[in-house]
């Protein structure tokens, strides 16, 4: 997997991003997942919601614990990942892949300059 579209939040959200394209895919981290266990639910934004950034969008249940989901970005909620509702485990599974959680239309993009590179987010959390 490419992480080179991608930033890191310091509460262990990702963003994928593509040139040109103001919409981006959010998710947690494979880290924020190992250290979860075993996600058994998540409350997500509604579509539609507006978003700040770095505030609370949603919670994350998992065995050992009950978290906080933060908006990585500013902007307007355009789709959930409702498969996760059934599933939450997927996220588990493939926390980059099939375990996103929203894709959020950015009302800023210099945002993005606020977040992390993996390189950075690795060394923050031990592994680089």
């Amino acid at each position: 997997m490419s992480f080179e579209n991608m930033r890191f939040s310091k509460e262990h959200e990702w963003v994928q991003f593509e040139e040109g394209s103001n919409l981006v895919t959010t998710g947690i981290t494979d880290y924020a997942s190992g250290e979860l266990g075993d996600i058994v639910y998540i409350e997500f934004p509604e579509v539609g919601q507006e978003l700040k950034s770095m505030e609370p969008m949603g919670t994350i249940e998992a065995v050992k614990t009950v978290a906080d989901i933060y908006a990585p970005l500013s902007g307007v909620v355009r789709e959930v990942n409702t498969v996760l509702n059934d599933d939450p485990g997927i996220v588990n599974q493939s926390p980059y892949g099939e375990g996103w959680f929203v894709k959020i239309e950015m009302s800023d993009r210099s945002e993005l300059d606020g977040l992390m590179e993996k390189h950075e987010y690795d060394r923050m959390v031990g592994k680089g």
